[in-house]
């Protein structure tokens, strides 16, 4: 069991690591996951205290990922330094174990694939947060502070269908972004909860850019 008091300590040395972090993976970032996190994992029935745990631990190291374009991966690097923040507590060895798995495996990339339902209500909650209105508006302060920082640079789908992330460079855009990653996360998710809330927020996404192309080619 991990009581409040010690949630409370973990995110109090948690929030440290977010201090002038960017607005698109702020605070505010992990307080809208974790809320959607929690309200999955219910359904879900997972165990909500490694879930809230993990959630507050989930993007540690993220400024610091963005502070070098993307040169490490945020999740590898942040499941060491949870390790080492959660071997501070009374906190059983089995319960580390999943949170740092969690953190591990919420970006979901070569081998670090979600096994605890706890792993993948994180992924889910994650995912949902960066789709919708609140996924649309992250895209834009995303690709205006660390990309083009241009509304749009006219290779967008020609460009992603390379297959190649183009995240960190001039090319990148909100419409880069949909195109080459935020249009496919509804078929990414793991839950049904969480299945649930994507339909509704990819079909939000999917008609504000269809919108957004068709007043850039003067159709609306």
């Amino acid at each position: 069991m991990i009581n409040k008091k010690i949630i409370n300590q973990i995110e109090k040395e948690a929030k440290r690591y977010f201090k002038g972090a960017s607005g698109c993976h702020d605070w505010t970032h992990i307080e809208r996951v974790r809320m959607l996190a929690l309200k999955l994992g219910k359904k879900e029935k997972a165990n909500l205290q490694i879930l809230e745990v993990a959630t507050i631990l989930h993007d540690i190291s993220r400024k610091q990922e963005m502070k070098n374009g993307g040169k490490f991966c945020h999740a590898e690097e942040g499941a060491k330094i949870a390790k080492k923040i959660l071997k501070k507590y009374k906190i059983d060895n089995k319960s580390i174990e999943n949170i740092v798995h969690c953190v591990l495996t919420h970006r979901y990339r070569n081998a670090n694939i979600p096994k605890t339902i706890e792993a993948k209500v994180l992924f889910d909650a994650d995912k949902l947060d960066s789709i919708g209105a609140i996924g649309i508006a992250r895209a834009f302060l995303f690709a205006g502070s660390f990309g083009s920082n241009i509304l749009y640079t006219g290779n967008e789908k020609h460009l992603a269908k390379s297959g190649k992330d183009y995240s960190y460079t001039k090319e990148d855009s909100s419409l880069m972004e949909y195109e080459f990653k935020l249009k496919y996360i509804k078929n990414k998710l793991l839950t049904k909860a969480g299945k649930e809330i994507g339909r509704s927020r990819d079909q939000f996404m999917k008609e504000f850019f269809k919108r957004f192309s068709d007043e850039i080619d003067g159709k609306k």
